[in-house]
């Protein structure tokens, strides 16, 4: 597989989980003492694994995403940290990734079959 096929494959995954995460948050909007969580920005190590193509070059290092808790300026009385308004945004944002990696990967099959003549 393309590198450029692993890179959105892996950016789909990321929003994808990103989403799930923004899921939880919102599913336990009202549960006392529940800290918002979020997950750090996707990087292509988290897709594919970087190449040296001379030594000289920096090397890559490989990573995975995980989640964090939300610092929040504050918290409902019950301790609850999770504002829906940023929880909607956050959710957008993530979809916003998603497609753009899908529509990355689409783009790019269309290409590979095009160069191979089964369009």
């Amino acid at each position: 597989m393309p590198d450029i096929l692993r890179l959105a494959a892996g950016a789909a995954a990321h929003s994808a989980n990103r989403q799930g995460v923004i899921a939880a948050n919102v599913a336990n909007a009202d549960t006392p003492g529940f800290r918002a969580r979020d997950m750090a920005a996707f990087s292509p190590d988290d897709g594919f694994q970087l190449r040296r193509t001379d030594a000289r070059h920096m090397a890559g290092q490989a990573g995975r995403a995980e989640t964090f808790a939300l610092k929040q300026a504050m918290a409902d009385p019950n301790g609850n940290t999770v504002d829906l308004e940023d929880q909607v945004l956050r959710g957008i944002e993530a979809s916003r990734a998603h497609n753009r990696a899908i529509t990355v990967y689409r783009n790019n099959l269309d290409i590979l079959r095009a160069a191979l003549g089964r369009r």
